[in-house]
């Protein structure tokens, strides 16, 4: 018996822990080797990068569920929860650095731009970067709202990096200690931006937001199109719950039409829309032409 292929969701978010790791002592080693407060922050960054990490594997595997009796429309919104906690804890991150950096302002302590802790850094940046490029772009096509803020976050997490790799080396040249934890708290304020943006993506997740305008025009387009022997359809309503799509309208037929002969109708009209969206619930309420508006979204 053929063992079932694990998602692809899931083998990125086990790739992204792998290389969270990987980045995470790869930046530790190179703070080291520097005593520079601004990569030390860096540093810290990562260790939210393995947590926001490890939260995308275990919102991943539990959106996979089926649904259940005591979730009949599944565990899809679990990826959204999960979003919000890798907001917080980019947040808290942020928090941390702003005080690592304080400390570094008001007691300045010397740190050098030793080569190989530089060539390290960069090492580990290049690495964020590749990863946060695919993770982003695969996360869109798998419709996974926790891999695609995993890999935002890691975008800003790279250009941080290489923020503070600059300032440091700045920092050295100039003998203005200083430049060091500003570099830090600037890292911070990026790290907050970024937690803003996942958190505020993920809310509107939460509430139910409506697919884009352009995908909502094309399922009326459908509708319409595929709904010969109806008489309109009206109070379309669309949600997005990360890869599920659902879609809910009124189709009014004709009052003499046979039960067979409106639900074949339904049948084609859900084969179409399947047809465009990878997943998708439908759901049709039919009804008899009395409950014809006139002026539906879509009028066949």
């Amino acid at each position: 018996m053929q063992t079932p292929q694990m998602p692809i969701a899931i083998r990125l978010a086990l790739v992204s822990i792998v290389l969270a790791l990987v980045v995470l002592a790869l930046k530790g080693v190179a703070a080291w080797l520097t005593g520079s407060v601004a990569l030390y922050s860096d540093a810290l960054e990562s260790v939210v990068n393995v947590v926001t990490a490890a939260v995308a594997l275990v919102s991943v595997r539990l959106s996979a569920r089926p649904a259940s009796a005591a979730l009949p429309y599944g565990y899809y919104k679990a990826e959204y929860f999960s979003a919000v906690i890798i907001g917080i804890f980019i947040s808290l991150a942020a928090v941390l650095i702003f005080y690592e950096a304080y400390q570094a302002f008001v007691l300045p302590h010397h740190f050098t731009a030793d080569p190989l802790g530089i060539g390290v850094s960069v090492v580990a940046t290049a690495i964020n970067g590749a990863w946060a490029y695919w993770l982003v772009r695969l996360g869109r096509r798998e419709k996974s709202p926790a891999l695609e803020s995993d890999g935002k976050h890691l975008w800003t997490d790279v250009l941080s990096t290489l923020g503070v790799l600059v300032g440091v080396l700045l920092a050295v040249a100039t003998g203005i200690h200083q430049l060091d934890p500003i570099l830090a708290a600037l890292v911070a304020l990026n790290i907050l931006w970024s937690g803003w943006q996942v958190l505020r993506q993920s809310v509107v997740g939460l509430m139910d937001v409506a697919v884009d305008p352009k995908q909502l025009a094309l399922i009326k387009d459908l509708i319409s199109s595929n709904a010969d022997g109806a008489i309109e359809a009206h109070d379309i309503r669309t949600r997005q719950a990360g890869p599920m799509m659902f879609i809910e309208f009124h189709l009014v037929v004709p009052g003499t039409m046979s039960v067979e002969a409106a639900h074949a109708i339904c049948d084609r009209i859900e084969a179409k829309l399947r047809e465009a969206v990878d997943e998708a619930t439908i759901t049709i309420h039919v009804e008899p032409e009395e409950k014809a508006k006139h002026s539906g979204i879509v009028v066949v």
